[in-house]
């Protein structure tokens, strides 16, 4: 295989983590973006693309080096510790039930996208995608999947970049909005910032990454492929965001598409619906897969043969995943009780896997001495760590206010007192790890 070919695989195969974090409810966040407030948050997916390529990158290093996953490695280093049953309920509970009750609106917009192009009940639809679906992860050929996943990922980029290219945006606005950092005013745009964000660094994705990759490769080839893939996610959501400018009034998914067939024509529905199927699709297959690995990793012992790939375990926890959210997706509705209860556990998992993963990658124990991370890497790992802290500490007030029936007013006046504790807290973690490390390092 020469160096371009293996490259460009290299890429498809990594694009499988593009395709888990960019599903119906990216796409409908990152257009409402758009329709709210035109080009000025982009800078958020510019970031977060960069926070998403800082965790992923030390989730697959881990992997790379030590040959353990990054459930495994939690496994390793808290077994026997009086957290360790806490910690395998709130990573479990969180990823499993979340992406349960996520896997439902996976389905429902890869119908949505097809019904813009088919005709058709739902209910046929929804069997299509559930049955591709099964077909992609009963292969268990987990490359063959995440290859298949990046190629349908380029189809979905092609679509959406086709649609924003189209409705020729101003390229100096743009370019402001990706590069300039503002918070237009102070209600729904601070939501939709969390929202953005919180939607590209996905804590399972993690597990995902984690998983499936460091198969013969070595960390620059996993740097170069990871990278590349993730870059052309965020171009992707870039372009969403970009194509919900079009929309006037308020934002609805059928306004947007009313907006594209009044300003673009009907080709340029099509092929939105094509990149929207595509988004769907994608993560309604990766959605049950990270659960399933999420599970083998942390509940079994390495080398449990009931829990390897096709394997009894490993099966019934993605098949029952699918299920779940093909029923819901006949019935037509969202489970809103599940959604609710999956925000308020990720938002506590999303802080607590960054510091695993923080202090997995500061552990001579597992990575050795030579791939530490660096002091820039720590650095980097720290602001974005914070954010996940500021993302998690959000969701659970905005959870909690929900269940209460307690309005939020004037959230932007909330939100720096939110950052100042996940500053606070977050200082305190990592000051603390990087004693351990220094101390383990002697």
């Amino acid at each position: 295989m020469n160096k371009a070919v293996r490259r460009l695989t290299n890429i498809l195969f990594w694009s499988v983590i593009a395709a888990a974090f960019i599903g119906p409810g990216t796409v409908t966040t990152a257009a409402r973006a758009g329709a709210a407030y035109h080009y000025s948050l982009l800078w958020t997916l510019v970031f977060s693309t960069f926070a998403c390529i800082i965790l992923q990158e030390a989730a697959a290093r881990i992997r790379i080096v030590s040959g353990l996953s990054l459930g495994s490695a939690v496994r390793k280093k808290f077994t026997g510790t009086s957290f360790f049953r806490l910690i395998i309920l709130l990573v479990s509970g969180a990823i499993l039930l979340g992406s349960a009750a996520y896997e439902t609106g996976n389905i429902l917009g890869a119908v949505a996208g097809i019904r813009i192009m088919l005709p058709g009940p739902s209910w046929l639809w929804v069997s299509v995608m559930g049955a591709g679906a099964a077909i992609l992860l009963f292969s268990g050929a987990e490359h063959t999947v995440a290859r298949i996943l990046g190629m349908l990922v380029a189809v979905m980029g092609v679509a959406f970049l086709y649609t924003a290219i189209a409705s020729r945006p101003d390229l100096s606005l743009v370019l402001r909005g990706a590069l300039v950092p503002v918070i237009p005013d102070a209600g729904l745009s601070a939501i939709l910032i969390l929202g953005l964000v919180g939607t590209t660094v996905v804590p399972y994705n993690l597990f995902l990454g984690s998983g499936i990759g460091g198969h013969n490769q070595t960390i620059r080839e996993m740097r170069a492929g990871l990278i590349t893939a993730i870059i052309l996610g965020g171009f992707i959501s870039m372009a969403v965001l970009v194509v919900g400018n079009l929309v006037e009034g308020p934002f609805t998914f059928e306004n947007l598409v009313t907006a594209l067939a009044t300003k673009l024509g009907r080709s340029a529905v099509i092929v939105f619906g094509l990149g929207m199927l595509a988004a769907g699709f994608t993560s309604a297959v990766t959605a049950p897969l990270a659960s399933a690995i999420t599970a083998r990793d942390l509940f079994s012992e390495p080398g449990n043969q009931q829990w390897k790939k096709g394997a009894i375990w490993f099966t019934l926890v993605w098949v029952l995943i699918l299920i779940i959210g093909m029923g819901f997706g006949y019935a037509g509705i969202k489970p809103v009780p599940a959604i609710i209860l999956a925000q308020a556990l990720n938002g506590l998992i999303l802080p607590l896997i960054t510091v695993f993963l923080f202090y997995i990658v500061n552990d001579p124990g597992i990575m050795g001495k030579g791939h530490l991370n660096s002091s820039g890497n720590n650095l980097l790992m720290f602001l974005v760590n914070t954010v996940a802290w500021l993302l998690g500490l959000w969701q659970l007030l905005t959870v909690t206010a929900r269940v209460m029936d307690l309005p939020l007013k004037h959230p932007s006046k909330i939100i720096p007192w939110v950052l100042i504790v996940s500053l606070v807290i977050n200082g305190l973690i990592t000051g603390k790890i990087l004693l351990i490390r220094k101390r383990e390092m002697r």
